[in-house]
């Protein structure tokens, strides 16, 4: 149900407490003693035994005198659904379920119960929610939280407690500090999409154990960190143990780094501790806007500079380098035996000048980093005098400086000075520097969801029928996994390059024919479903350069592979050129079927040693060529492909074309299972599969209505003639930013005020990536294309849905080019766009149109909107159109 009703889980008017107890240290009594403290709307206690709570106590549900907005409940588990059905009829659309214990039965009877009246259920078994700004603590936490502007969710009630408790040490606040328990109704994908629009949370941290609903959660998710940081931790990071694999990508796909793939997808932030969760919160709250890759450390103390470089080493931290300008100027106000170099070492008896004039240097002469400030406390000058001195440096914008006062009571001065300018501080330097590694981390997970990609590689057209016959022809057969021939030329159909193969009987002679009709040397290896990995066995031998050679080496396999596994059912052997590639790379590219989010993506390096290397990153798909160059650049091997020495570039584009070609295989055979090509051997040339594996399944475990994140709706292209044009209506897609920018650019800026109600025709690159980078799930922008006589295409008009979390409501906006208004364009785009929603399933559209806009009232009204003054504004109207049969 996503957001609905939320409204009256988070901001009650009346709330009731249903089993409020005057039993000391009971749930009951805490929860209500908790709600009286603060709360100030109207409050209810309910319960038979009529405790004397100070309060008149109802007996029943039916002695309130209206509906609560919010039902705490702490009553028994078995009279939790009969209580929640009473609760829907009578009017209440939320409750707090603090109970545990309930069976699976009892559960599903509650959830019944609750949507057949649109209940909002929290819990059950949490230990509730608190909205501090409303004084309002529905729950049975010991303390109350302060007001902030940072959202906590937590699936594990002792964490609640105990990070309420170390908060309010370190005078933390929050907007909502909440306890899932059980999930049933309310999760994490609600949540985020609720507190990802609220004007009161800057930030918000999850602690998190498990996902339900993986696709809800990254549709919500991947908005809400659009909007504002969204960090976490979760449990559950240690291996769960070796499992058996038959192909390399089973065994390297482990669930936990699909779960890493997942945030870095979604542009959120995971962090591995509580306290590394509250150091990024603080590092992006107060320097959010530092896009700095480089560090530099200015410090009174060579060992702790020493130690903050030590900890950039060790986390991926670039120190930035002084240049000899910067050297110099630094000479200048520095004494002799400063360290000369990054950190910036001013000696331990500088008075508050040295640390100024350092300072000042530093900021001019390197712009683009980061300043690491750390001080340690001397009998030379008191902390405060040096915060004090260096406040109109530090809080200059955009923001550059870390604070790092090292000690307790001597620098707790300096140390409050900082944090009510607003400056970042930190105990240590390995916290201040691992706190900027998170904080780059963040930036570049957001940079996926804004760069924008570059146009699909030409001619990727997968042979889907052929791909088919050879999927149809392994079920039938009873086989999971393709043959060697089979997987290659599925990969083939699929766009991949592969090597040529002849298949032969299990017969040395026949090895050598087919050998001379391919050209040596050649590859020999044992053809058996039975034989997973063929070199484990003895089953692969390289670089055979003539006929005698071949059958030498066939006899041998034959014996060695019946030896070393007799029982196994020998089809044949099959015989491949010998790729020879000077200063080739040995890659795996794979695909397999994660439990919770479906089909993944593997990248790394390959070889026979790729599990005890076990360089590799994982993504979900779809994927384009920017997030494919992005998982590329996460592993290791990264580095070698840039090229080095006398060894070339790899040729990139060829592995994205194989990564894309590997996501479009899972979009479209919902039979793929698993894929393996190891290795794929690059170059400066491009990139051949020598070797791979694929598994498939009757149960279509892949497919795009599996993937996590909703692919290209391929389907809803159109292709029409107007006006004697060509005309395409399709939805946008993220590599259409320059022509959407071409578009814009060419529209009247007046057309652009009687549609968005603004008239600049300039526009952010950020801005573009979110029209033209759409979440499918929710939001969809039709666009009309026409040819150009270049052989491209132009965008001549626009509509966008953009739908509610909970699909009721869509707002519509249109623009059609200025100089082609009138030609029925408008009308086409509506309809389109009308049809879509309708089938989509959303209640009704709507829209505000300026007054003035008679054009796009007419327009409307053709079309069957109401239309009606705006509430607030006489300058504009509302428009609606019912989509659904009424109910």
């Amino acid at each position: 149900m996503s957001i609905r009703n939320l409204e009256s889980l988070f901001a009650p008017r009346c709330v009731a407490v249903f089993g409020a107890s005057d039993r000391a240290h009971s749930v009951g009594a805490t929860v209500w003693r908790n709600l009286a403290r603060g709360f100030q709307g109207e409050l209810w206690a309910v319960n038979p035994r009529q405790p004397d709570l100070g309060v008149p106590v109802a007996r029943d549900l039916d002695e309130l005198p209206v509906a609560p907005d919010l039902a705490v409940i702490c009553t028994p588990a078995a009279t939790v659904p009969g209580l929640i059905a009473r609760l829907g009829a009578r009017g209440t659309r939320a409750a707090v379920v603090v109970t545990a214990g309930l069976s699976a039965a009892q559960k599903q009877a509650m959830l019944d119960a609750a949507r057949r009246h649109t209940v909002r259920i929290l819990g059950p078994n949490c230990i509730g929610m608190l909205v501090p700004h409303l004084g309002l603590n529905a729950s049975f936490a010991h303390a109350d939280a302060r007001p902030g502007q940072i959202a906590f969710l937590s699936q594990s009630g002792a964490l609640v407690t105990a990070v309420l408790d170390w908060a309010n040490d370190r005078g933390i606040g929050f907007s909502h500090f909440v306890s899932l328990g059980d999930g049933a109704d309310v999760d994490f994908g609600d949540l985020l999409d609720y507190l990802g629009s609220d004007a009161r949370t800057r930030a918000i941290l999850m602690y998190v154990e498990s996902i339900s609903a993986p696709r809800k959660f990254m549709s919500a998710a991947r908005a809400a960190a659009r909007n504002k940081p969204v960090i976490l931790v979760k449990s559950g990071r240690s291996a769960q143990g070796s499992r058996a694999a038959a192909s390399h990508t089973g065994a390297l796909a482990g669930a936990d780094d699909v779960f890493d793939a997942a945030i870095s997808r979604a542009g959120m932030l995971r962090v591995n501790t509580l306290h590394q969760l509250f150091l990024a919160v603080e590092l992006l709250a107060r320097f959010r806007d530092n896009r700095s890759e480089r560090l530099l450390v200015l410090t009174n103390g060579g060992g702790a500079g020493v130690m903050a470089a030590d900890a950039a080493a060790h986390m991926g931290v670039e120190l930035a380098t002084l240049s000899p300008e910067a050297i110099a100027q630094l000479d200048a106000v520095l004494p002799g035996n400063w360290s000369r170099s990054n950190p910036v070492d001013i000696i331990g008896d500088a008075p508050a000048t040295r640390y100024v004039d350092a300072l000042r240097v530093l900021r001019t002469a390197d712009r683009d980093s980061a300043i690491l400030f750390i001080q340690a406390p001397t009998a030379i000058v008191p902390s405060e005098t040096i915060a004090e001195a260096l406040l109109p440096l530090v809080t200059e914008r955009p923001p550059r400086v870390l604070g790092c006062w090292l000690g307790h009571g001597a620098v707790e001065p300096a140390r409050a000075r900082f944090r009510a300018a607003g400056v970042p501080d930190f105990p240590t330097p390995e916290e201040a520097v691992r706190a900027f590694s998170f904080l780059r981390q963040y930036h570049r997970h957001q940079a996926e969801l804004l760069e924008t990609p570059p146009a699909l590689p030409e001619g990727l057209t997968p042979d889907l029928g052929g791909i088919r016959r050879i999927v149809q022809e392994a079920l039938q057969a009873g086989r999971q996994w393709l043959t060697e021939p089979q997987a290659k030329a599925l990969l083939a159909c699929a766009g991949v390059p592969v090597t040529p193969i002849r298949t032969v009987p299990a017969d040395p002679d026949a090895a050598a024919a087919a050998a001379d009709a391919l050209g040596y040397p050649v590859v020999l290896k044992i053809l058996s479903e039975d034989i997973t990995h063929k070199s484990d066995v003895g089953g692969v031998r390289l670089d055979l350069h003539d006929a005698q050679e071949v059958r030498e080496a066939a006899r041998a396999m034959l014996q060695r592979v019946t030896e070393r596994r007799p029982h196994a059912r020998i089809e044949g052997l099959t015989v491949q050129p010998m790729v020879r590639r000077r200063h080739a790379h040995e890659l795996i590219v794979g695909a397999s079927i994660d439990p919770l989010f479906g089909p993944v993506i593997l990248f790394g390096q390959g070889g026979t040693a790729v599990e005890v290397l076990a360089d590799r990153a994982l993504a979900l798909p779809p994927l384009n060529v920017t997030l494919a160059e992005a998982l590329i650049e996460r592993t290791r091997v990264a580095r070698l492909l840039r090229g080095y020495r006398d060894v070339p570039p790899a040729h990139r584009p060829s592995i994205h074309r194989t990564l894309l070609a590997v996501s479009q295989l899972l979009a479209d055979v919902p039979e793929i299972a698993e894929i393996d090509i190891n290795p794929l051997i690059v170059d400066a040339e491009g990139a051949i599969a020598l070797d791979a594996r694929v598994r498939v399944s009757a149960d279509c475990p892949a497919g795009a209505r599996h993937f996590a994140i909703r692919p290209y709706p391929q389907e809803l292209v159109q292709t029409l003639d107007w006006h004697g044009t060509p005309l395409t209506v399709r939805p946008i897609r993220p590599e259409d930013e320059a022509q959407h920018l071409a578009f814009l650019e060419k529209m009247d800026p007046e057309d652009i005020r009687l549609r968005i109600f603004y008239s600049r025709r300039s526009i952010e690159h950020s801005e573009l990536a979110r029209l033209t980078q759409i979440d499918y799930d929710r939001e969809m922008a039709f666009i009309a294309t026409r040819p150009t006589p270049d052989g491209g295409q132009e965008t001549i008009g626009v509509v966008r849905g953009i739908c509610d979390p909970d699909n009721d409501t869509a707002e519509y906006g249109i623009l059609v080019r200025s100089d082609l208004k009138g030609r029925g364009l408008g009308r086409l785009l509506m309809q389109r766009l009308i049809d879509y929603l309708r089938a989509h399933g959303t209640r009704r559209i709507v829209g505000t149109v300026l007054r003035e806009n008679q054009a796009m009232l007419a327009l409307v009204q053709r079309l069957g909107f109401q239309i009606r003054p705006h509430p607030e504004d006489p300058d504009l109207r509302c428009v609606e159109l019912p989509l659904q049969p009424s109910q």
